[in-house]
């Protein structure tokens, strides 16, 4: 009976316990959302890219991008643009569009039409999916269904040391414990 006692108390104490934890974990304040923002005039956040951004226009320029209120002053910006629904070979790492870096701090846009291998106030492009220092158009196989482009901006902590033409895998590992925050802005497109 002793043993009993004891072991209801040993019972009723693990459940105050996990009462009191529980009500406090209930009570702290749930960290608040991140309002690093990723926009585009081209087209709304989930709809259809337009004609004039993909590979049905053979003069498809890259579109307007804009970012607000970046976390913790970064030093550089760095942005990803990838097809999320295609996989050469079924590899690990998904269509690379579009790879640049070194986006000073002091921006908060990237006007429309950047030209290849161009380095408009620094900034440095990598390859894409053709090996291309710049902007490849969304262009997914005809009839299928239509693809999910993401541009993904990157607040970082440093300027980044890795030279123009490098791929996104190295992109990636230059990054590695430097990102601050991160924003996305995603578009569909097929044709």
């Amino acid at each position: 009976m002793r043993i009993r006692l004891v072991q209801l108390h040993a019972v009723l104490a693990f459940l105050l316990m996990v009462g009191v934890v529980s009500l406090a974990a209930q009570q702290a304040p749930a960290p608040p959302p991140s309002k690093f923002k990723l926009t585009s005039s081209a087209y709304t956040e989930g709809s259809m890219i337009p004609t004039q951004y993909s590979c049905a226009d053979p003069n498809a320029a890259s579109p307007e991008l804009s970012w607000s209120n970046a976390p913790n002053n970064p030093t550089s910006y760095a942005v990803v643009f990838h097809d999320t629904d295609a996989a050469p070979m079924k590899g690990v790492m998904d269509v690379t569009h579009w790879i640049f870096w070194n986006i000073p701090a002091s921006s908060s846009s990237l006007a429309a039409g950047v030209k290849p291998d161009s380095s408009p106030d620094g900034i440095v492009q990598g390859k894409n999916i053709r090996g291309v220092n710049g902007y490849q158009p969304p262009c997914p196989p005809p009839g299928a269904t239509p693809h999910h482009y993401i541009f993904e901006i990157y607040a970082l902590d440093t300027k980044l040391d890795l030279p123009a033409g490098s791929p996104r895998a190295d992109l990636l590992k230059a990054m590695d414990g430097h990102v601050v925050g991160k924003a996305t802005y995603v578009g569909i497109y097929g044709r």
